[in-house]
């Protein structure tokens, strides 16, 4: 009787261990999609800046191309 008091004791332990450990991955996987979203959103926005430079350069070779052909 009292070694399975003294395993019901343990699995107890076991158990509460076990359930301190899921709580800090739930926590470490809560700050890794935050830290993933930032990530994610910083990189969409120097994406669309590298766009809007290409596109701009390519614009300023258009005019010039256009300018030179005209005063030629």
């Amino acid at each position: 009787m009292r070694v399975n008091v003294d395993k019901v004791l343990e699995r107890d332990q076991k158990l509460s261990e076990l359930d301190d450990r899921a709580d800090a991955l739930q926590a470490g996987a809560s700050q890794f999609e935050t830290s993933a979203a930032k990530l994610k959103r910083k990189y969409w926005w120097k994406n669309c800046k590298m766009w809007a430079i290409g596109i701009t350069i390519v614009v300023i070779i258009i005019i010039i191309i256009v300018v030179w052909s005209v005063s030629s």
